[in-house]
């Protein structure tokens, strides 16, 4: 049985309010879970101490037992200092698509040809 560290969505619409807990993988987003470590509220400010509570004896005990931790709980774990998250780095993302590169020659080209005509 493979488990994941994941949160699951409580809360009003636009008002939401996560659950972090400990779940088989095949188990719903908001279904079924083994046991609640914890609780994720976004609508608080980031420095508040409230915002993040996490149980770090059950969520060690749990990552001993092989449970896989999302992204998003891995940043907690990593807050707190129970895992260590590795730096990403993605260097194509600031780079343009094929279209955008054709709109960019395209202006370039009318912008030159005013240029020319006037020299």
């Amino acid at each position: 049985m493979s488990l994941k560290i994941r949160l699951t969505r409580g809360g009003a619409k636009k008002r939401p309010y996560y659950r972090i807990v400990v779940a088989d993988a095949r188990a719903p987003r908001d279904g079924r879970f083994i046991e609640k470590i914890g609780s994720y509220d976004p609508m608080k400010a980031k420095d508040a101490p409230d915002r993040v509570v996490l149980d770090l004896e059950k969520a060690k005990d749990w990552l001993a037992k092989g449970a896989q931790p999302t992204d998003r709980v891995l940043r907690f774990l990593d807050a707190a200092g129970l895992a260590k998250r590795p730096a990403r780095n993605n260097p194509n993302k600031a780079v343009p698509g094929e279209k955008a590169k054709e709109r960019a020659e395209k202006n370039a080209a009318k912008s030159a040809a005013p240029a020319e005509a006037e020299a």
